[in-house]
């Protein structure tokens, strides 16, 4: 297999390998790259001042292939101290993925940081746990390209889960992926993480991801303490505190469409 996710070609267009491939076809892939990819897009826009994305909403309008795809971004709404931004992951001529973010300039206030109430519990450090084995009844690439580290539970094990994630292979060829671009790369695993179903029964698709970040993550390890909670008219909502070494850096959710494998 490639030691990347993506390669550059040119022109905002990169070719995916197959690293990228999602647990459910080895054609579509998991959207971890595709969201940091995204992610990647959304940073690089220029600023006139010192910022930090705050928030980043993917919307996910179809199976993304593992084929070239097309990247760009622009800057929505500008502005002072708050700025819109949004990009769009394109694959054979359609939009296949959409994200929107906030960015924010940076100010001084660690002063008053420390009022907040503390985010989560801080997760065992990574180096204390033992590398995860690959998930049964899942498919390779992506899940093969991440080191995982089980706190407790794990993507074999139906409910709530907590893991720590490192990426084994860098976002694009020949760059260090950023904090943001290492968050958005694992926190759609939440879903399957914490997942209460199995999935040669059960389909749980996310239709989106959502991150709110309150601290840039350090590091190349991220911490996921995620639950999913499910309805009875076939719809859910995964959640997830994320983490690095530090502590809590913010939290994720996604909206599920949950439906059988087979009719009942």
């Amino acid at each position: 297999m490639s030691d990347v996710f993506y390669r550059p070609l040119g022109d905002d267009r990169f070719a995916s390998t197959a690293r990228t491939a999602g647990p459910w076809s080895a054609e579509s892939q998991h959207m971890g790259p595709p969201a940091a990819l995204l992610g990647r897009a959304l940073e690089l826009l220029p600023a006139e001042r010192p910022v930090r994305i705050v928030r980043v909403t993917v919307e996910i309008l179809g199976p993304v292939p593992v084929a070239e795809l097309v990247v760009t971004a622009r800057i929505e709404r500008p502005g002072r101290s708050v700025e819109l931004l949004s990009a769009e992951l394109g694959a054979a001529g359609r939009a296949v993925a959409r994200a929107s973010a906030w960015r924010i300039a940076r100010s001084e206030s660690s002063e008053v940081a420390a009022l907040s109430a503390p985010a989560a519990p801080v997760l065992p450090a990574p180096d204390t746990l033992e590398d995860g084995p690959h998930p049964r009844n899942w498919g390779r690439g992506y899940l093969d390209s991440v080191r995982w580290r089980p706190v407790h539970g794990y993507f074999d094990v139906p409910g709530p889960a907590a893991v720590w994630a490192s990426q084994a292979v860098a976002l694009v060829d020949g760059e260090e992926p950023t904090g943001l671009q290492r968050l958005l790369a694992v926190a759609d695993s939440a879903s399957g993480l914490s997942s209460c179903m199995d999935p040669r029964e059960w389909l749980f698709i996310n239709s989106e991801l959502t991150v709110h970040v309150h601290r840039e993550p350090e590091g190349e390890w991220i911490g996921m303490d995620a639950h999913t909670v499910l309805g009875a008219d076939g719809t859910g909502t995964a959640f997830s505190v994320l983490h690095d070494r530090g502590g809590p850096v913010g939290r994720g959710a996604q909206a599920l469409l949950v439906r059988p494998q087979r009719p009942r």
